[in-house]
């Protein structure tokens, strides 16, 4: 698990958030897709934390031949992504980390973490999950979508969200449907859309904009504290 960012200032620290990655990959993997993307100005503004999930991957992964293993999953689902298996493990896992490494301000995940990480913030509003750490305020959502299972979705998007969230999608993106859909359970989410497919985009001129204006919009709701450490680092924990 790697941990990197630099502080704002003397005075204001850099929000939080757990990254969690997409099937069958690793927090490795999708810290190389996020850092080795996105600029500076926006990586340097946020402490970011890439966990491993709890499961070996069971199958092949996508990204063999592109990013070496080992490769994870967070839980398991059918063809029809209507039944999970390992899912209450898996919530259980992720709110440990949030105790052992917090506290946390935000999410961030990619493919299943970011159907993961939309998911927990409406099953914590309920008292569902996520029940022994703070509130997550934040959200970054790249190529996501809801659960398809009534016993999980009537618990999760009952109602809308109210946090600050960033949705990522991809006008070639497999599920940019469902993540048009997912939209509808935030309110006034930030929306970054990109030509892309499934993928951690890069950031042109008018993504770059609303990425500011997001990062702002949280830095200003962040208690204002010192002294901070305005280091930029990196640790792995294994």
């Amino acid at each position: 698990m790697g941990s990197l960012g630099a502080a704002i200032d003397s005075n204001h620290r850099r929000p939080r958030f757990l990254c969690l990655h997409g099937f069958r990959t690793s927090g490795a993997i999708m810290r190389s897709q996020v850092v080795g993307k996105w600029p500076e100005e926006v990586i340097g503004r946020l402490d970011l934390v890439f966990p491993d999930a709890p499961f070996p991957a069971e199958g092949k992964s996508d990204v063999e031949g592109i990013f070496p293993p080992p490769y994870y999953e967070w839980f398991q689902f059918d063809k029809d992504f209507s039944e999970y298996r390992n899912l209450d493990k898996c919530f259980a896992y992720i709110e440990d980390l949030m105790i052992e490494h917090g506290p946390f301000d935000g999410l961030m995940g990619f493919s299943q973490g970011a159907i993961l990480s939309a998911a927990l913030v409406g099953l914590q509003a309920r008292g569902s999950a996520l029940t022994r750490v703070p509130k997550v305020k934040h959200l970054i959502i790249i190529g996501g979508a809801k659960f398809q299972s009534p016993a999980v979705a009537e618990k999760a998007y009952a109602s809308a969200v109210d946090c600050t969230s960033l949705h990522f999608l991809g006008d070639m993106d497999f599920l940019k449907k469902h993540g048009e859909a997912l939209l509808e359970s935030f309110i006034n989410p930030y929306v970054i859309r990109h030509p892309k497919g499934h993928t951690v985009p890069r950031l042109d001129d008018k993504s770059l904009e609303t990425m500011r204006d997001f990062l702002q919009k949280i830095e200003n709701d962040l208690p204002r504290y010192a002294p901070c450490n305005d280091k930029h680092e990196e640790v792995h924990l294994s």
